[in-house]
């Protein structure tokens, strides 16, 4: 049988992860000298209570390789071949320490996926993998099915600050420093697997507005999709948007979740999203 191993970032519901007997790799969050490893000694509760503790905004690390060889070395000994799947390379380590532990364990049949995303985006493609695993498909099926969805995938959001991507580096600093200056609200979208400020706009709920009306030219109103919802420690406006949401568009499943905290940390409470694809 097929196994799945993943990393934190998917951000799925512990009840899925359960469900389809999935192996998490956490990814490391650091505040100075103590480190936490996401979802097994850190949640979100404590992750924001350590900020305003502490006034700083924590860094992260990728799970080694150690941690994907354990569940490759476990899962080959009981007989299973291996799909792991990733947040996107563009801006994590993580695929590589996936790659890197199969030399670890060669004796376990193992293929690494790119989802070229992340939170939800990453998420719907591990969902779809287990459901396929589930009806009996075979692996270059199930790889071809993702290969799809990562080619129709759409991921758009907005934080309430610049703050945090200018203190990680995700955003240019100059581009973020004028931003802040005027009190825009950037519109972030995936390229390629990359983080680009498509552009700004001056409210936050234009921001709102924007990432509807981007996602609707992305997959459109009419057809069938799966859609993600996110946000991070903004339930109630996660909630809105998911409302409009599904006053616009033709959804298929929705995923509503909030944001795990090794990426809120790049962005910071306050960022809403959707992910969505066609099905």
């Amino acid at each position: 049988m097929i196994k799945l191993v993943v990393d934190s970032t998917c951000n799925l519901p512990e009840d899925m992860i359960k469900k389809y007997d999935i192996r998490v790799a956490p990814i490391s969050i650091q505040f100075n000298h103590e480190t936490y490893e996401e979802d097994i000694d850190i949640d979100r509760s404590l992750f924001y209570r350590k900020i305003e503790e502490l006034g700083i905004v924590p860094t992260t690390a990728q799970p080694t390789p150690a941690w994907f060889a354990k569940y490759y070395r476990k899962l080959a000994e009981e007989g299973h071949s291996i799909l792991a799947i990733t947040i996107t390379s563009k801006h994590s380590g993580t695929y590589d320490s996936a790659v890197l532990a199969k030399s670890m364990v060669k004796e376990a049949e193992v293929e690494v996926f790119d989802s070229l995303t992340i939170s939800l985006g990453t998420g719907f493609m591990v969902l779809e993998a287990a459901r396929a695993i589930e009806a009996g498909q075979d692996l270059p099926s199930i790889i071809s099915r993702l290969e799809q969805i990562r080619d129709r995938n759409s991921l758009i959001f907005t934080p309430s600050t610049l703050k945090y991507l200018q203190m990680s580096g995700r955003v240019g600093r100059l581009k973020g420093v004028l931003a802040s200056l005027l009190d825009l609200k950037p519109i972030i979208t995936l390229e390629d697997g990359a983080l680009a400020v498509k552009e700004s706009v001056r409210t936050r709920n234009k921001s709102i507005d924007r990432i509807l009306e981007l996602t609707e030219e992305a997959v459109g109103a009419s057809e069938p999709i799966n859609l993600g919802v996110f946000h991070a420690n903004a339930e109630g406006e996660g909630r809105k948007l998911l409302a409009m949401a599904q006053d616009r568009y033709n959804i298929n499943e929705v995923l509503f979740a909030d944001l795990v905290s090794s990426l809120a940390v790049h962005g910071g409470p306050g960022i809403l999203a959707l992910a969505a694809y066609q099905i």
